[in-house]
């Protein structure tokens, strides 16, 4: 098994980085990609705040789940699995009381989740 956790958000030639995961994975292993959700309340935050003045966030690719796929089966892996996590949004108060959905709202749908996890086995 393999993993990449926020790595693919900040990598310019994306197409490189996906061949180069698959390549080097085991015939028959699992990668497990984690990454910045696009449509999340996180998400909408950080670009914000990247208008306002240059950060970290300026220059970061949000992904769609569609988007993971794309790449992972361009690169010759197959889809085993897609869960989303963290749909609270950056509201303390608000954060406190959704948390304890956040499993059951993962295995749900991605749509609105701040991180997105899929596994792609070779």
């Amino acid at each position: 098994m393999m993993l990449a956790v926020t790595v693919l958000c900040s990598v310019k030639d994306v197409t490189t980085a996906f061949g180069e995961l698959a390549r080097v994975l085991a015939p028959g292993g699992t990668l497990v990609v984690g990454e910045l959700g696009r449509w999340s309340t996180w998400a909408v935050k950080r670009r914000l705040q990247s208008v306002i003045r240059q950060t970290f966030w300026s220059s970061v690719h949000f992904w769609t789940r569609r988007e993971l796929h794309r790449r992972l089966t361009e690169a010759g892996l197959s889809i085993e699995a897609t869960r989303g996590a963290i749909y609270f949004p950056p509201i303390s108060a608000v954060a406190r009381r959704i948390a304890r959905m956040d499993p059951v709202l993962g295995r749900l749908g991605t749509f609105g989740a701040a991180f997105l996890c899929v596994a792609a086995r070779k």
